[in-house]
């Protein structure tokens, strides 16, 4: 089989992906990602984006967004905007939204998963004192579930919140893989 390009830098989308299978190689794509439209369109069109840009016969990329209130929370671009979004989404309950694009044997293919998160109440210290432990600026929504520290509760895939569907990867994988 023709191994697999994973379109990504995130080291946790590559821990991830090691779960289905260890036959890929990472290339990153340096592209412009949308914050425009809705959450779903933001991470698919993200997805979309990141994959394209990578050559291969088998690439695949993906991107994560966070959505509260009408609002759609993606990297923050530094400790502030880090501190700004937790603060946010203190004490709420917020959606995070992982889309795929997948691209083999010249047929291109996207699917998303999305899960709910409740973070615990946080206080301005407790906000602080993560964003300066976790550095979580390459994390949708500023915080990663797999810290957890801010979380209370979820409901679905906890590797979607971590950044990567791989339930539903790997149902597809079957599919356009194997099948």
């Amino acid at each position: 089989m023709t191994k697999i390009i994973l379109a990504s830098q995130s080291p946790r989308r590559k821990e991830l992906l090691r779960k289905i299978t260890e036959d890929f190689e990472v290339i990153t794509s340096d592209v412009e990602e949308t914050e425009e439209g809705e959450p779903l369109q933001i991470a698919e069109e993200n997805a979309l984006r990141k994959g394209r840009a990578v050559p291969g016969y088998f690439v695949l990329s993906c991107d994560t967004v966070v959505a509260s209130d009408g609002r759609v929370y993606g990297k923050p671009k530094d400790e502030e905007d880090a501190v700004r979004m937790l603060t946010e989404l203190s004490g709420k309950t917020h959606y995070v939204i992982s889309a795929v694009y997948f691209r083999v044997r010249g047929e291109e293919h996207t699917f998303s998963d999305q899960a709910e998160v409740t973070f615990y109440p946080l206080t301005k210290k407790e906000i602080e004192n993560y964003v300066k432990e976790y550095r979580p600026l390459d994390k949708a929504g500023a915080y990663g579930i797999q810290d957890g520290v801010c979380v209370r509760s979820y409901k679905g895939s906890f590797d979607t919140i971590m950044g990567l569907p791989t339930e539903k990867l790997a149902c597809f994988w079957k599919e356009y893989i194997y099948g």
